[in-house]
């Protein structure tokens, strides 16, 4: 019952940020020195904040922003995590050897101060955050695609396979891909979520995304000092962002268990 609802409840919010502003067609730049932090009502449904801008219309517009990061960077950590924990668990000796001090030496620094760390040396903007996201977030998926690689790579057929002297390549997508792909998905929808409360942390502090552009993570930050007499302006991005991140660990779990059970069947 409960993945089915998230996955609802995903797609209406991912429905939201990129269709909303083809039904509510305000604008979420403009200035309006009469409605400044008016509470939610018929002419503003969800406030306005303290320049007099519609919430409502800046959500749907932040929400592209948060969920391109969230989804492109996800998307990339999982695959820098797959290709080199695949080869790593494939390869063995040295390779992995090297991987395993690679994945210590990120895994040194706490990954939201790596993150501040890269962040306040370049301008943010949402394709360097998606790389910044990515570069630091790939290890635990890495992590356990190499420990699931080691158990395919001792398998007799993967070793009749070396023998034959098939090509590396075709071994890696044609034994490996198959079996990696559902830690790949369940990492990949952990991922999102953590991209996305990454990128919220960031500009919360003021190190996310520059004005104008806007995400969950700013708005969320420019309700801050007025949340006493604002709510509303805190309340709606703490929500969204609430709302897909236990969405995404929901579907997360779901996957988990499907492929535990598939573990246990064979």
């Amino acid at each position: 019952m409960f993945p089915k609802v998230s996955v609802v409840l995903l797609f209406s919010i991912f429905f939201f940020a990129f269709f909303g502003s083809f039904l509510y067609t305000t604008s979420p730049y403009t200035l309006d020195s009469h409605a400044i932090l008016v509470g939610p009502s018929s002419m503003h449904l969800l406030g306005t904040d303290r320049l007099g801008r519609d919430i409502l219309a800046r959500l749907i517009e932040g929400g592209k922003v948060s969920l391109i990061i969230g989804v492109g960077s996800a998307l990339i950590a999982s695959f820098i995590g797959l290709i080199l924990g695949s080869i790593a668990g494939y390869y063995r000796g040295v390779v992995d050897k090297s991987f395993i001090i690679i994945v210590d030496l990120f895994l040194t620094f706490p990954t939201f101060f790596l993150l501040l760390a890269l962040v306040s040396y370049v301008n943010a903007s949402t394709f360097v955050l998606i790389i910044i996201i990515s570069v630091t977030g790939w290890m635990t998926t890495a992590r356990l695609i190499r420990s699931e690689s080691f158990k395919i790579t001792s398998q007799p057929y993967i070793k009749i396979l070396n023998i034959a002297k098939v090509k590396k390549s075709k071994i890696l997508l044609k034994y490996y891909a198959p079996i990696l792909a559902p830690i790949f998905f369940v990492s990949f929808t952990f991922g999102v979520g953590g991209a996305i409360l990454a990128e919220s942390g960031l500009s919360f502090l003021g190190l996310g995304i520059v004005a104008p552009q806007m995400s969950w993570g700013t708005i969320l930050s420019g309700g801050k000092d007025v949340i006493e007499i604002a709510w509303w302006v805190s309340f709606f991005p703490g929500l969204l962002i609430f709302l897909v991140t236990f969405s995404l660990i929901n579907i997360s779990n779901y996957l988990q268990q499907l492929t535990n059970q598939k573990e246990i069947g064979s």
